[in-house]
């Protein structure tokens, strides 16, 4: 079968997608579980091998991906520099498929005349069909499915008929506690399982709707207060992974009851719900193990539950497993008992909290730990046998971390064990399950003598997590449209408390890097408000983004700026977590805990309010004339929004700082701008003016052209009268500014004449990655001219910096960011130092047995020089099969995805996805960074739209997987050819994708390149 084919019908039939929403459907699908009791079918992804992979961009691109290799003649005839320049934008239209730039061209279909026999025939057929169909649907006494099909009612009661049809379950029935009993078979990958839901009833009802997917339930039985068990019919909605019990008589309120469910189910083969996972061991055996991963709606692809945030309980949980294998779960181990047929259980202690579903975890493996004692709660490191050696730097910062959290909210972590546990395949960086929270390896563990790059990323991950302990597990969301709560407290938190427990960690950086990145996201027509609607398992997905996440902790900075003294915010977050404790909350509820502490006249509800209700942020523009300062506020909107223009406020806490005190917290000045216009007076003597301190603010400025002129000449005379934060965020302003059209990039250019006298690393990195987003765009618009004027500019303008960088260890964080953003770029522009150096780097590396250590900063310069060798390459992936610390082999794998060879393109791509010699959870780390050179960009856009259909049965619609591969496979277009691709490509899914927020974000940023290469390729032109 070839994949490449545009006929959809001629694709192979793949499962419906399981967590598409039906709420809108008029019927639902029932099946009655008690008479049909056969195991699901189960649906086995394709086999890469079996798949014929042509893409369809160039002659390249099809021969990139042969089976077999190309004879010497036909290498000779065409070489593939001259075949890289076959790009199919200087294509003539004519050549293409109307419905895609590169499809090939079908041979045309000769054509014949029905005879007058064949169509009395077909007409007659068309007659009888559109009859039957006419009968079936007036039919009384039928209710029809979904799909059209009629099924025979059972009486008048409609017994069989679903009893709900919203997304969201009832509230007629709550859960008290569940007692969860597994048997997973590592063998067979399947499990069984039993759950007895205790509940009370909280208002009159005849039914109980709960969750379940994909789990096979044999036998159900109801128990009513104290009388005695029955069996029970149980419905399943299965678009809406719904199951339900419906009653003859009601259910009265405050009544206590209990529901068990006696089920079977195969163990996922993606990364959610209780799915299996495997690894090789030093002996080179595989080696299988059982996880789980819940949030944000997968604790119902392992037992039948209340799958929703408002439904806390408590849980008891037993393991049935083989001896050779250990099992763990939230809570500590209470009793193994032997059981028959070589099994034993282990029964864990009933949670002493309450807490929601998806916060439930357990794991099947053959792991070992590490342990200590913090202040009566025992702390754990766990992994694989064979990296022990790199759990000790977790499990120091996990207890330094602890400990703090502790003392800060003044509320003790209620648990008495803390396990961090290492999983070999684990698709999110972490997840915070209360007690038993699970990390990939690479945000785990890590060496004694690993960098401290490597180090800031795993403490990062453990804050994080840690902070979620009450951010989340022991206050919760009501509802998935406040994620942000728990997502935006956690990632606040991490950074705040890595300042103080690790403070060599240079996080201040990361943070700021993060704000700027959060706002570039913002700044898009397709983005949404912090706090938004959410009714469909996508939408829920999907909030898991830079929005929750970097906004809604870049919103806590500013609040907690703002307001005076260190101690009013910790008060209010103390407050909140005092009185919803173990309980759900909404926004709103933060927002009142925060003003009770606040000695501002300002409303903090009312205040917030206008950061978390509405997408986007202000621009606030600046002019003055002699004493006095006019500031007014817009929308930053790269996309017009004239409704948004027009109505959109933000009450805006301004900072500010000039030229007669610029650097201390004490020169901050605050201007509260809470209309569309505000005005302060300042001296007259006053030379410049540097809005948004430090970028603690979430909003641009804009300086108008005389602000701009007296800021760029104070750099230009002394580059250290404004902080390092304050550089690099004039730098991202004016880069945003420049894309918005409102300063030209003459004055981008003016800006960046500074950048020879700089030595801090967020200003350069800054710097660097906006020069090389623009050098990507130069470079797939094939404006080779362009972009080697761009390579000559950046040599030009950051030589000397990049000449200064030694190879040896640096223990700075902050220096070992920038070098190793001075050296990419230098390597990537294939400076000769840089690239003779990194050669005979790689070479040191692989002769002297292990023995000699890349500096963590400079591996990935190394590997990706070294991966455009077709030798070396091979020599790399040599080593990144035999490689044990994961943090260095997942940046081996960053320089093989680095080639621009197309045979090596086209078979890490496939094997990514494959999941056998390169993990599947690796597959939006390869697209990100095969789409950053101009070989592998084509091969990765065909490669997505071909495999679609097995992308989005290992990641789901939404997630943050998905997002990435979007975003890295489209956001360096920019030709119409490209937009009408991906639009019509992604109109085609249908409900397998076309309405995702991250399409709609792909489709404004192609645009918006579109239109900036537009305007600026002129003065690019003139410029360089």
């Amino acid at each position: 079968m070839d994949l490449f084919d545009d006929n959809s019908s001629e694709r192979a039939n793949l499962p419906r997608n399981m967590i598409e929403n039906s709420m809108f459907e008029e019927e639902p699908d029932v099946v009655d579980l008690a008479k049909d009791s056969t195991t699901f079918p189960t649906f086995s992804p394709l086999d890469p091998d079996e798949v014929a992979y042509e893409p369809r961009s160039s002659r390249l691109l099809v021969r990139g991906l042969g089976e077999n290799d190309l004879d010497d003649e036909e290498e000779d005839c065409e070489s593939s520099a001259r075949l890289l320049g076959m790009s199919f934008m200087n294509r003539s239209s004519a050549q293409r498929s109307s419905s895609s730039p590169y499809a090939r061209q079908s041979p045309p279909s000769s054509c014949f005349r029905p005879s007058a026999r064949t169509m009395v025939v077909c007409l007659l057929v068309l007659v009888i069909v559109v009859s039957m169909t006419m009968v079936l649907c007036f039919l009384p006494g039928c209710t029809f499915t979904k799909a059209g099909c009629p099924k025979p009612t059972q009486g008048d009661d409609d017994k069989d008929v679903f009893p709900w049809t919203q997304f969201r379950l009832p509230h007629s029935i709550h859960p008290l506690s569940y007692e969860l009993t597994l048997t997973p078979d590592l063998d067979n990958m399947t499990f069984a399982g039993r759950t007895a839901i205790s509940m009370t009833v909280l208002h009159n009802t005849k039914r109980i709707v709960l969750h379940a997917a994909n789990l096979n339930i044999s036998k159900a039985t109801f128990k009513l207060g104290d009388g005695p068990a029955r069996d029970v019919t149980v419905l399943e909605h299965k678009t809406r992974q719904q199951i339900a019990v419906k009653f003859e008589e009601e259910l009265k309120t405050n009544q206590r009851c209990v529901l068990t469910l006696d089920y079977s189910a195969n163990l996922s083969n993606t990364y959610d719900g209780f799915y299996n996972s495997s690894y090789t061991d030093k002996d080179g055996k595989k080696r299988v193990l059982a996880a789980t991963q819940f949030e944000p709606l997968s604790a119902r692809k392992a037992f039948p539950c209340f799958d929703e945030p408002n439904f806390k309980s408590t849980f008891l949980i037993k393991i049935n497993r083989k001896p050779d294998y250990m099992s763990l779960s939230n809570m500590p181990k209470a009793k193994t008992t032997n059981l028959s047929k070589g099994l034993v259980q282990d029964e864990f202690e009933k949670t002493d909290v309450n807490m929601t579903t998806y916060l439930v975890a357990f794991i099947v493996a053959d792991f070992t730990s590490i342990s200590k004692n913090l202040s009566g709660i025992n702390v754990s490191v766990y992994s694989v046998p064979e990296k022990k050696e790199y759990t000790e730097y977790a499990l120091e910062t996990a207890s330094k971390l602890l400990d703090f959290y502790n003392n800060f909210f003044e509320i003790k972590y209620p648990l008495k064990k803390l396990d961090l546990v290492a999983i070999p395949d684990f698709l999110a960086g972490a997840m915070e399950n209360w007690g038993l929270i699970t990390f990939r390896e690479t945000t785990l563990l890590v060496g004694k003598e690993s960098s401290p790059l490597d180090k800031q990323i795993v403490a990062s991950v453990i804050a994080h997590e840690l902070a979620h302990q009450w951010f989340g597990n022991l206050v919760t969301m009501s509802w998935w449209n406040d994620l942000w709560l728990n997502e935006g407290f956690a990632t606040y938190m991490q950074y705040m408390s890595l300042e103080t427990v690790l403070p060599d960690l240079d996080i201040g950086n990361l943070f700021l890097d993060m704000r700027f990145r959060a706002m570039d996201k913002d700044a898009l027509n397709s983005s949404h408000a912090v706090s938004t609607e959410v009714n469909t398992p996508e939408q829920v997905e999907e909030m898991f983004d830079s929005v929750s996440y970097e906004k809604g902790a870049s919103i806590l900075l500013m609040l907690n700026a703002f307001l005076p003294g260190d101690q009013q915010f910790r008060k209010g977050i103390i407050n909140y977590l005092t009185l919803y404790r173990e309980s759900n909350t909404e926004t709103v509820n933060l927002w009142n805990s925060l003003t009770q502490f606040t000695t501002q006249p300002q409303n903090i509800s009312k205040m917030m309010s206008s950061w978390t209700s509405q997408k986007g942020f202000p621009l606030v523009t600046v002019s003055r004339k002699g004493d006095q300062v006019t500031l007014s506020q817009e929308p930053f909107l790269l996309t017009s929004d004239n409704t948004a223009h027009s109505s959109s406020l933000w009450n805006i806490p301004v900072t500010y700082v000039s030229d007669s005190c610029s650097l201390t917290l004490e020169c901050r000045q605050v201007f509260t701008l809470e209309s569309k216009t505000g005005t302060l007076n300042v001296s007259e003597s006053v030379k410049w003016l540097k809005f948004n301190y430090r970028s603690t603010g979430f909003y641009i400025v804009d300086y108008g052209e005389k602000g701009w002129e007296a800021l760029i000449g104070a750099l230009s005379s002394n580059v250290s009268v404004l902080t390092p934060e304050d550089r690099a965020s004039l730098i991202h302003d004016i880069f945003a500014l420049s894309r918005l059209g409102r300063v030209s990039f003459h004055q981008v250019i003016n800006l960046l004449q500074y950048m020879s006298s700089e030595t801090e690393a967020s200003p350069v990195t800054e710097a660097l990655l906006q020069l090389n987003n623009i050098y990507r765009l130069l470079d797939k618009r094939q404006e080779f001219n362009l972009v080697a004027r761009m390579t000559a500019y950046i040599k030009r303008n950051f030589g000397s910096l990049m000449k200064s960088q030694t190879w040896e260890e640096k223990q700075s964080v902050s220096e070992q960011k920038m070098r190793s953003a001075l050296l990419l770029t230098a390597c990537n522009l294939k400076e000769d130092n840089c690239t003779q150096q990194a050669k005979a780097t790689f070479r040191q590396y692989v002769d002297s047995n292990g023995t000699f250590r890349i500096p963590g900063d400079l591996q990935t310069v190394v590997f990706t020089v070294a991966a455009q060798s077709d030798e070396d390459w091979s020599t790399l992936f040599g080593l990144y099969t035999n490689a044990i610390y994961d943090a260095e082999k997942r940046k081996m794998l960053q320089g093989l995805a680095s080639t621009r060879d197309a045979h090596h393109v086209a078979w890490i791509l496939k094997e990514s996805l494959k999941g056998k010699l390169i993990q599947t959870q690796e597959f939006p780390l390869i697209i990100r960074t095969v789409c950053q050179n101009f070989a592998g960009y084509l091969f990765a856009w065909d490669f997505i739209q071909v495999n679609w259909d097995r992308l989005i049965e290992k990641f789901p619609l939404g997630s943050y997987a998905i997002q990435s591969i979007i975003k890295s496979a489209t956001s360096q277009f920019s030709t119409q050819a490209h937009l009408d691709q991906v639009q019509t490509f992604f109109s085609s899914l249908k409900e397998r994708g076309s309405q995702m927020r991250s399409v709609q974000e792909a489709l404004e940023t192609i645009r918006l390149n579109q239109r900036w290469m537009d305007e600026n390729l002129p003065t690019l032109k003139q410029w360089l």
